[in-house]
């Protein structure tokens, strides 16, 4: 009998189905590196591996000073609490011209970067493929970095999977995984306008300024770096905290003391991804 069509099936057997397909492709790479960052589509691409490979895989998290720390401790906690055999590398993409520079490109220097040492990685341990965290959902946007790990034969079990955001979600809440729903966490470069340059200060700025506003309460936000602006961008439901009298005086203190000039707080809220409505259309695609 022919298995039924996905369209004709409920949502959980949908979903269901979609898990199994995952672990087909796990289970085809062998030997198998994934790349680690500690948000919820890497978290969980490294737990289905781990429990479909156990001790053929190893999760591999690039640091830098792009990586704010408190995401490693977090990333390195919840492989321990997994059992996921970690192994942390030194990646040095801010030495990069290209990608200090800053264009649009940026983060397709970063992830070059990341592959490059993860193949070294990969021919000196005997391990046979590379996967990393993509997910159905990232089609849609400006992913500079998926151009990289084409050029490196990385794959891509959650996007060959047709595993989108919210299914990674569930999938991890049925797990009993505590990040299920864990905010996005892009890398500290990202929060820096196109064309400025990253600098390990800039860095610095925007971290200490995330961990104030962590401090502060608030859960879904971006510091984003406009040189002497910054424009914190936080989730619309936190606004009006953020909009009282006693935070803003608290956040007009703090970033100045971080040595910005200039305060704002962006009315339309978090946006994931917002810089990427600076790039001109006709730079979109061009790599």
């Amino acid at each position: 009998m022919a298995a039924q069509p996905s369209s004709l099936l409920d949502p959980s057997e949908r979903l269901a189905r979609k898990r199994a397909e995952l672990d087909q492709h796990l289970l085809s790479m062998g030997r198998l590196l994934v790349a680690y960052s500690g948000g919820i589509d890497s978290a969980f691409l490294a737990y289905a591996a781990h429990q479909a490979l156990g001790a053929n895989m190893f999760a591999v998290l690039a640091d830098s000073p792009s990586l704010a720390r408190t995401q490693l401790k977090d990333a390195v906690s919840f492989a321990g609490e997994q059992g996921i055999p970690l192994e942390v590398i030194q990646t040095d993409e801010l030495d990069r011209p290209e990608y200090a520079r800053n264009d649009a490109l940026r983060c397709f220097h970063c992830k070059d970067e990341l592959f490059v040492a993860m193949e070294e990685l990969r021919a000196n341990r005997g391990f046979d493929s590379i996967a990393y965290g993509v997910n159905a959902d990232d089609l849609s946007d400006f992913r500079p970095g998926q151009k990289a790990a084409q050029m490196h034969h990385v794959r891509a079990p959650l996007l060959d999977a047709d595993l989108t955001k919210n299914e990674i979600r569930e999938l991890a809440r049925a797990a009993g995984l505590r990040l299920w729903d864990k905010p996005a966490s892009a890398c500290l470069s990202s929060r820096i306008e196109y064309g400025r340059p990253v600098t390990r200060e800039a860095l610095s700025a925007v971290e200490r300024g995330e961990d104030a506003l962590r401090e502060l309460g608030f859960r879904q936000f971006r510091v984003r770096h406009h040189g002497q602006i910054a424009r914190i961008e936080i989730a619309r439901e936190e606004l009006p905290k953020a909009m009282a009298l006693d935070i803003a005086d608290k956040l007009v203190a703090i970033f100045k003391d971080l040595g910005f000039t200039y305060v704002t707080l962006d009315l339309q809220g978090f946006r994931s991804g917002s810089m990427n409505a600076l790039i001109p259309v006709e730079k979109l695609g061009k790599l």
